[in-house]
C-alpha cells in the first residue's frame, strides 16, 4: 500500500535543461542588447542628437553621464527585483524585469530629438528617465536569470550552468552592434540621424516578445522552492541580508569591480578613442564638412578610424568575449572558482600596462588589444554567473548577488567610460593613464579574492 502511495504521488514540475538555457540566455541576451543599443547610440548618436554644442568633448561626457543613470539605477532594481525574487520566487520576477528593461528601450526609439523645436530641455530630461528605467529592469534581470540557470543546474555544473546568462553579453553586443553597422552601411549619415539610429531600439519590441513566451513556460526553481516548504521565505530580503551576508555583499561588489572597468573600457572608451580623429587637421576637416564649429583648443587625438571599421573591430574581438566565457564554466569546475578568478585578475592587470604599445601598432595592435581584452573580459565574467549567487544563503540569494553586482556597476561601469575619457584628455591624447586607471581596478579585485572562500562546494540548496 505504501509502495503505491508513494508511486502515485505527485512530482514536482521540473525545467527542462533545454529550457532552462534558452530562458536565462535569451533573456540576458535582450536585456544585454537593449542595453548596449544605448551604449553604442552614447558614442555615436547621442552627442549630436541630445546634447549639441560647440564642444564635442563636453558633448560626449554628457552622453556618457546620461549612459551612466542606468548604472546608479541598477542597484535600485536590484533593490526592487531581489525584493519579489526572494519573495514570491524567481519566475515572476524575471518576467517583470524583462518588460521594464523592454518598454523604456522601445519609448527612446520614439523620442524626438534636442533640434526638434521645443524639445531642447525635455528631449534630454526624457532620456533620462528612460536612462533610469532601463538600469530598473537590468538591475532585476541579471541575478534572477543567473539563479534560474544555477538553481536547476545538476551537481557539480554550476558553473557550466552560470555561464549561459554571462553568454547573453557578448550576443546582446554583437546583435546591437551588428545591427547599427547594417544601418550605416545602408543608411546616408543624414538618414541615419534622422530615423536610422531609432530602428534598434523599437526592433527591441519583437525580442521581448520572443523571452516573454519562452519564460512564461518555466517554473519555479527546485531551490526557491524548498525555502517556500521550510518556511524560510524573508520577510525583508533586503534587511536580512545586511544583517546576516554584509560580508558576502562587500566581497562581492569588489570581486565584480574590475570585470566592469574591463568590460566598458573595451567597449564604450575603445569605441570613443578608435573613432576620434587623428589630428586637428582631420578633426577640423570632418567638422566643416558636417557644417559644426570645431575648437582646436579641446581636440584629443584618437586613433582616426572610421565609425563602420571600428564597430568591425570590437564584433571580432567581441567573439572571443562568448568563446572564453563558455570556456571559463569548466575551468571555474575543475580549478575553483577562486583560482580561476585569481589568475585572469593577474593577468587584466598586466593587460593594463600594454594599452600604449598595443593602441600605437596600428590596426594588428589596436585589434590585438580588442582580442586579450574581450578573452580576459570572458574568463571573468563567465565566472561570476555562479560565484555571486554562491556567496549567499537561497532565501537572500536573489537580493544579495543583485546588490553586489549592481553596486559593482556604479563603482565600475558607471564612472568607466567617463573617468576613460577624461584620463585621455588628461594626458594629451595618451592612454596610459587609462591602462594604469584599469590596472588599479585589479589590484583592488585581486586583494577582494585572496579574502575570499571558495564556493564550489557548497550547499546550493540551503
Amino acid at each position: 500500500m505504501s509502495q503505491v502511495d508513494a508511486t502515485s504521488a505527485p512530482v514536482a514540475p521540473v525545467n527542462p535543461r533545454s529550457r532552462v538555457i534558452l530562458a536565462s540566455l535569451i533573456g540576458t541576451s535582450i536585456e544585454f542588447y537593449d542595453f548596449y543599443v544605448y551604449a553604442t547610440a552614447a558614442v555615436l548618436v547621442f552627442p549630436a542628437l541630445f546634447f549639441p554644442g560647440d564642444n564635442p568633448v563636453a558633448g560626449q561626457l554628457a552622453s556618457f553621464a546620461v549612459f551612466g543613470v542606468a548604472f546608479i539605477a541598477r542597484p535600485v532594481g536590484s533593490v526592487l527585483f531581489g525584493h519579489f525574487g526572494d519573495r514570491i520566487g524567481r519566475k515572476g520576477t524575471l518576467v517583470a524585469s524583462l518588460v521594464t528593461m523592454g518598454v523604456a528601450t522601445f519609448i527612446i526609439g520614439l523620442l524626438p530629438t534636442a533640434l526638434t523645436p521645443g524639445w531642447q530641455i525635455l528631449a534630454p530630461a526624457l532620456l533620462v528617465v528612460l536612462r533610469f528605467t532601463q538600469g530598473v529592469g537590468l538591475g532585476g534581470e541579471w541575478s534572477g536569470a543567473a539563479l534560474l540557470a544555477t538553481e536547476n543546474a545538476p551537481v557539480g555544473k554550476r558553473a557550466i550552468y552560470g555561464t549561459f546568462p554571462q553568454l547573453g553579453a557578448p550576443i546582446g553586443f554583437i546583435i546591437a552592434n551588428g545591427v547599427f553597422l547594417l544601418l550605416s552601411v545602408n543608411l546616408s549619415q543624414e538618414d541615419f540621424l534622422s530615423w536610422g539610429w531609432r530602428v534598434p531600439f523599437l526592433a527591441s519590441a519583437i525580442l521581448v516578445i520572443v523571452g516573454l513566451y519562452v519564460r512564461l513556460k518555466l517554473v519555479e526553481t527546485p531551490a526557491f522552492t524548498k525555502v517556500v516548504e521550510r518556511g524560510e521565505v524573508a520577510k525583508l530580503p533586503l534587511a536580512r541580508v545586511f544583517t546576516t551576508s554584509w560580508r558576502p555583499l562587500i566581497l562581492g561588489t569588489f570581486i565584480m569591480l574590475a570585470t566592469y572597468v574591463l568590460f566598458y573600457l573595451m567597449t564604450a572608451f575603445t569605441l570613443t578613442y578608435g573613432t576620434t580623429a587623428k589630428t586637428a587637421a582631420d578633426a577640423a576637416a570632418a567638422a566643416e564638412a558636417a557644417g559644426k564649429p570645431f575648437n582646436a583648443s579641446t581636440f584629443v587625438a584618437g586613433l582616426g578610424y572610421t565609425r563602420n571599421e571600428f564597430l568591425i573591430l570590437l564584433i571580432i574581438g567581441c567573439v572571443f568575449f562568448g568563446i572564453f566565457t563558455l570556456v571559463s564554466g569548466p575551468l571555474a569546475e575543475k580549478y575553483g572558482r577562486r583560482k580561476s578568478l585569481i589568475l585572469t585578475t593577474i593577468g587584466i592587470i598586466v593587460f593594463g600596462a600594454l594599452f600604449v604599445p598595443l593602441f600605437g601598432a596600428g590596426t594588428i595592435g589596436v585589434l590585438g588589444l580588442l582580442i586579450i581584452g574581450f578573452t580576459l573580459m570572458g574568463l571573468t565574467f563567465g565566472p561570476m554567473g555562479a560565484v555571486l549567487p554562491e556567496l549567499f544563503p537561497t532565501n537572500v540569494r536573489y537580493t544579495g548577488s543583485a546588490i553586489s553586482y549592481n553596486v559593482a556597476s556604479i563603482l565600475g561601469a558607471a564612472l568607466a567610460p567617463i573617468v576613460a575619457v577624461a584620463l585621455w584628455t588628461a594626458a594629451g591624447g595618451s592612454t596610459w593613464l587609462v591602462g594604469l586607471y584599469l590596472s588599479l581596478a585589479g589590484a583592488i579585485t585581486l586583494v577582494a579574492l585572496f579574502i575570499s572562500r571558495e564556493t564550489r562546494d557548497i550547499d546550493y540548496e540551503v
